[in-house]
């Protein structure tokens, strides 16, 4: 039987936080973690991979201010943005993966897709927008840009003094393109898509396709993505090798195998960073909970070698 995975590739799988992102670091990088993944296409695998576009997409709003200022280029909506760095990021994975496949001498096609997921539009996160996302501005940029545009700000730890714009992050409910990328899946194909999240749309009472300014959690909308096209497996690549409770303190311990119901306990009682890991293993609990087989959370580049790794499963294995 053939095993079907979604493999998240988290934002230090494209780009390092010492680093300028240039293209060739981001290449580099995204191929040092495709390589990671041949050994589950020579098991058989059928491959769905998702990636993060936290700097790519701020980046991309920058450009879009910049435009506005020097040339008064029309800016384009957070909608648009996302899509942008859905295709960019797309096309450089699907060239690197390609050529990972290449070197090892595997006929595989792949494509990458700019996925729309579907969103509630009276999601409780519209009421409480709290995503940063963007350059960092000052409070009088801030106040001008809220007065001018409704943007909502927040004050950043980043730099003193300075305030990024926050937009809702709502749950993703549904993918619309889980179809399309299900028929991919069994013609043998590997898919690059719900890249950043997905594209965060809803449909109004004529079914008619809809956009709200929000960004959606990858590893959630990869949960979910894995959960509708039936994977048996969902691996989330992060910057740490494993989940550990009371990360960066001196009670600090590893975490290699969790059930659900220690996993839901741990979240209880706050032994994870509230938004760097609490996420991931939320987006695991969940594909856990609607059937999948198991999750794993590991660092980027260890995802072949089994002594890395923390392994979320229903029950724990023998």
């Amino acid at each position: 039987m053939k095993k079907r995975a979604v493999v998240a590739l988290g934002g230090n799988a494209i780009l390092r936080g010492n680093e300028d992102g240039t293209i060739v670091q981001q290449e580099k990088n995204v191929t040092d973690t495709l390589e990671n993944l041949v050994h589950l296409i020579k098991d058989g695998y059928e491959l769905v991979l998702t990636h993060g576009n936290g700097p790519q997409v701020g980046n991309i709003l920058m450009r879009n201010d910049a435009g506005e200022q020097l040339y008064g280029i029309a800016p384009m909506p957070l909608n648009i943005c996302v899509a942008d760095s859905q295709g960019g990021i797309g096309f450089m994975m699907e060239r690197m993966m390609r050529n990972v496949l290449n070197k090892h001498g595997i006929e595989k096609n792949v494509i990458s897709m700019v996925t729309l997921v579907e969103i509630n539009e009276n999601d409780p996160a519209f009421q409480k927008p709290s995503k940063r996302i963007g350059k960092v501005y000052s409070k009088e940029e801030a106040d001008r840009l809220y007065e001018q545009k409704g943007w909502e700000f927040k004050s950043t730890s980043k730099i003193k003094g300075g305030y990024r714009r926050v937009v809702p992050s709502p749950m993703p409910v549904d993918i619309v393109n889980k179809e399309i990328i299900r028929q991919l899946l069994e013609n043998g194909n590997i898919v690059i898509a719900a890249g950043g999240g997905g594209i965060p749309v809803y449909f109004d009472e004529n079914n008619d396709v809809r956009t709200l300014d929000a960004v959606i959690d990858k590893d959630m909308a990869s949960s979910l993505l894995a959960t509708n096209i039936d994977a048996d497996e969902l691996y989330i690549l992060t910057d740490v090798p494993f989940i550990y409770k009371d990360f960066g303190l001196e009670t600090q311990e590893k975490l290699e195998f969790l059930n659900y119901a220690d996993t839901q306990k741990h979240l209880e009682n706050g032994t994870f960073a509230e938004g760097t890991m609490e996420p991931k293993i939320n987006a695991c609990l969940n594909f856990i909970k609607n059937g999948g087989s198991k999750s794993i959370i590991t660092e980027a580049t260890k995802l072949e070698d089994k002594h890395y790794g923390s392994k979320i499963t229903l029950e724990y294995e023998n």
